[in-house]
């Protein structure tokens, strides 16, 4: 009789701390997320969720351990190229091209992802159907965070890191935010999100992040302050 090894982590946080503007985030964390997983950051405004996320998402280095992807170390540059191309990143930075219709927003990415014919179904499970024609800019707040979801999944990737996607959505798009990711961890997708408003997700993890207090001025900032040339 054999034994099987235990399947690895596909993400796995190894005493991670996170550091910015020379204050401490979060110190030693350790959390694996196995194939359709989700783990939710939690924290009052500014006490870094974005900044976490960004991390993750390999934009900017951990001030001391390591975040492994499939047993890896998401620094090194050729781990980092294949690592990047499982995430989808959705922020409060929209990236919506004004001037392209609803439908031209979400088929732009999905030709650069080298897919096609995900772009509609996409658009009309997020209830943008009878907008699909109309420029963007025509849009509300809430409609545009739609869409931005349905590019997320028209582009289809194994990995989202969600900042605040409930923001500006109604009871119904909180819903279908909801459901999607639902639908996304069911299929061994994982789920980030960062939010401070609750959102039902079966079985996260959660983690939350300690409020911020502003940092002490340092000399350093003190003679930038100051008149000396």
């Amino acid at each position: 009789m054999s034994l099987r090894r235990p399947q690895l982590p596909r993400l796995l946080l190894n005493q991670v701390s996170c550091m910015r503007n020379a204050q401490q985030i979060l110190r030693n964390v350790n959390v694996s997320i196995h194939d359709g997983g989700a783990l939710v950051l939690t924290g009052t405004n500014g006490s870094g969720k974005t900044t976490f996320l960004r991390m993750l998402a390999g934009f900017s280095r951990p001030s001391a351990g390591e975040i492994l992807w499939n047993g890896h170390d998401i620094t090194e540059s050729g781990v980092f190229h294949q690592y990047k191309l499982q995430l989808n990143w959705l922020s409060l930075k929209d990236a919506i091209k004004e001037n392209f219709t609803v439908l031209d927003n979400v088929q732009w990415f999905e030709v650069l992802e080298g897919k096609q014919g995900g772009s509609m179904p996409a658009i009309e499970l997020m209830g943008l159907g009878k907008l699909a024609k109309e420029k963007a800019r025509m849009l509300s707040m809430g409609q545009r965070k739609r869409l931005q979801l349905a590019r997320l999944l028209a582009i289809d990737r194994p990995i989202w890191l969600l900042d605040e996607p409930s923001v500006a959505l109604d009871d119904d798009g909180v819903k279908l935010l909801e459901y999607i990711v639902a639908e996304h961890r069911k299929k061994g997708g994982i789920v980030i999100v960062a939010t401070h408003i609750p959102i039902e997700i079966e079985d996260a993890m959660i983690l939350r992040l300690p409020p911020r207090f502003p940092r002490r001025m340092t000399l350093v900032d003190m003679l930038d302050r100051s008149d000396i040339s």
